[in-house]
């Protein structure tokens, strides 16, 4: 039987890992320091149809319960297909899986459409792409995230740099947007955040490392992490977990995605370990 992780390494060794279903990338390791860069909940369930608590979950067509289809969309628990996987003797690694429309999602987002993910590994980058294309012959729209669950050793000291002067808007109130303006933002307790239109790269900063963080396609930004009280609710996350993640991901949720017939949307993430 085919094993539903495909795990690869750069020609420099840096590697991830990557679970069919979903095209959920589960870990990541930079070359050189090897450190574990993305968070897993060691109670997340490998399985068929169940979300996987951490690493890369792939939000679509649709952002939290912001709209009529199930929670987060359907991607993130669909088995997407293996559509290329690169390991060359120089240069980056890459796996790519593909996702199209089917009966099942078109009973709950009657669209056509393909998919694609693209994950890229090499030095202390990782970049994953998600393409979606509109193969109907109408206007499509949805909202989209890549859920990116950050390994942290602890999140009471890291700083997130690269928000300042932006607008954002708390899940608990998402009619109204604010401006931050502190210089860094530090997550105590629950946050909870979407920021809208951010123009920079940021910079996730904790004792003795780095982690650069840049987007195109997507706009939006969306900070998160469950605080004590919320993380002890959900079933899949480890005790203590919260302490050790912090989600920043790259969005576009205030505004949804607009794809014409025939053509193609693209947006990509960037992490680079510093």
């Amino acid at each position: 039987m085919t094993s539903p992780v495909v795990t690869l390494r750069s020609a420099d060794g840096a590697s991830i890992a990557a679970h069919h279903d979903g095209a959920h990338v589960v870990s990541w390791r930079p070359a050189g320091d090897g450190d574990e860069r993305l968070f897993l909940s060691a109670r997340t369930v490998l399985r068929e149809g169940v979300a996987i608590r951490g690493g890369i979950p792939v939000i679509f067509p649709q952002f939290a319960a912001e709209g009529p289809l199930p929670r987060h969309g359907f991607a993130r628990t669909m088995r997407w297909t293996l559509a290329g996987v690169d390991e060359p003797a120089t240069g980056d690694a890459s796996v790519r899986f593909s996702l199209v429309d089917s009966e099942a999602t078109r009973l709950v987002w009657p669209v056509t459409f393909a998919a694609t993910i693209t994950a890229r590994v090499g030095g202390a980058r990782l970049a994953v792409s998600l393409a979606v294309r509109n193969t109907g012959d109408t206007v499509i729209d949805f909202s989209v995230a890549l859920h990116t669950y950050l390994h942290v050793a602890d999140v009471a000291s890291v700083e997130l740099e690269g928000l300042r002067g932006c607008r954002f808007r708390e899940s608990s109130a998402p009619g109204v947007l604010r401006i931050d303006d502190e210089s860094v933002l530090r997550p105590t307790g629950e946050v909870d955040r979407v920021y809208v239109d951010v123009p920079r790269p940021l910079l996730l900063r904790e004792p003795g490392r780095a982690l650069g963080i840049s987007a195109t396609g997507f706009p939006d930004v969306v900070v998160w992490n469950p605080g004590a009280a919320k993380a002890a609710k959900l079933d899949d996350m480890e005790p203590g977990g919260e302490r050790r993640m912090l989600c920043v991901e790259a969005a576009a949720v205030q505004r949804r995605v607009v794809v014409a017939p025939g053509e193609t949307w693209t947006g990509t993430q960037v992490l680079e370990a510093r």
